[in-house]
């Protein structure tokens, strides 16, 4: 099964994300990331949904999004055509013996630290699943307290697509 990236343009009205995550939840298919947030127009929200699954089901998820009401634009994100980013804020265990390791692990990834206190940091990135999941690995050999992460969002590049509501 192969992971895709929906971008979908709705109406900022109430109960939109209840019938789209609906839709998924009627057919059995698993909603692995999602975020919503209002466009430059206040009445246009951008969902970007990630799944997984083959063509068909790909293509059966597409055209039962253009069916609803409240969906004003679908498209598939094309990751070599596309930027996608996540941001992940990591609670960090440290003290005076391993606060400058861990900060220099920050600065390798190019990440902030957002917060410290006498027994922890926050470390925050953007960028790739595989540059977090690759800050988390260097990162675990520190105790992680907590992980927040945002979830995937994205935009096609250049302006070929803009759809302009």
């Amino acid at each position: 099964m192969e992971t895709f990236i929906l971008s979908l343009l709705v109406d900022n009205t109430s109960g939109v994300l209840s019938r789209i995550a609906g839709l998924f939840s009627r057919r059995a298919y698993n909603i692995e990331s999602l975020t919503v947030g209002v466009t430059a127009n206040p009445a246009i929200s951008r969902m970007t949904i990630v799944s997984k699954g083959d063509d068909l089901v790909l293509h059966q998820i597409v055209e039962q999004l253009r069916k609803q009401e409240d969906v004003r634009d679908v498209k598939v994100l094309d990751r070599d055509n596309s930027v996608v980013r996540e941001e992940i804020l990591i609670k960090v265990m440290a003290d005076v013996s391993n606060r400058r390791d861990i900060i220099a692990i920050a600065d390798i990834f190019r990440a902030n630290i957002v917060d410290v206190q006498k027994d922890s940091l926050i470390v925050e990135l953007t960028g790739s699943q595989s540059k977090l999941a690759a800050l988390i690995d260097m990162l675990s050999d520190y105790q992680i307290a907590e992980i927040a992460r945002t979830g995937i969002t994205g935009l096609s590049r250049g302006a070929a697509d803009v759809v302009f509501l």
